[in-house]
């Protein structure tokens, strides 16, 4: 198993943080894949996340919330 740091994230997303936060919404969307989706069952959701962020295989883009107005 290969161990990836908040700073391999960082070169893909920008900052350690905004890595960390893209991969696990990932990881979430991965998890809701039906298991005979998933072309390798034998590593976690979350290194496979982590795997295609480092990798450049990620596309991502940032959205601003929308302030209630109450």
């Amino acid at each position: 198993m290969r161990i990836y740091t908040p700073m391999e994230a960082a070169q893909q997303a920008g900052n350690k943080y905004l890595g960390v936060l893209v991969a696990a919404r990932f990881a979430r969307y991965l998890n809701e894949l039906p298991r005979e989706k998933l072309i390798d069952k034998e590593e976690k959701l979350t290194t496979v996340a982590l795997e295609n962020l480092c990798a450049g295989d990620l596309e991502y883009r940032l959205l601003r919330r929308r302030r209630s107005e109450a």
